[in-house]
């Protein structure tokens, strides 16, 4: 591979980044607008780099279970738990950030489940062929 293609890779990538990714004070302005729009950045962030980190270790517990022999004992399905009671704390950060209710946030997940898939019954084309808004 052409050294040149690097160099002209990292210009793209710094092309295609916006300012607020690249800039503290843009960073820092963002997050005044965040919270004088209602939320608490500061949770908001902590919830989403949670989730995101708690999820990947959640999963690589089951992609080792799965893929490399790990063995399904009591000690794995127990570091499972603490992984799904570590993703529940960051979700329930999310919820304080963004001012939700969590029962809220349940029901209107089954909500939206109950419209995709009619009668409560997992079907692929429903899965497939969602109606415009679906998320």
């Amino acid at each position: 591979m052409d050294k040149t293609f690097l160099h002209n890779y990292k210009i793209f990538v710094d092309g295609v980044t916006s300012p607020v990714s690249k800039n503290t004070e843009l960073f820092i302005q963002r997050i005044r607008e965040l919270d004088a729009a209602g939320t608490d950045p500061a949770r908001l962030m902590t919830a989403g780099m949670g989730l995101a980190s708690e999820g990947g270790e959640f999963d690589e517990i089951v992609k080792k279970i799965f893929f490399h022999g790990k063995e399904f004992n009591e000690d794995n399905r127990f570091h499972l738990k603490r992984e799904l009671g570590d993703i529940i704390w960051y979700w329930m950060n999310a919820c304080i950030a963004l001012n939700y209710d969590p029962y809220e946030i349940i029901e209107e997940n089954v909500e939206k489940l109950e419209s995709r898939y009619p009668g409560g019954k997992f079907s692929v084309w429903h899965s497939e062929n969602r109606k415009e808004g679906d998320l």
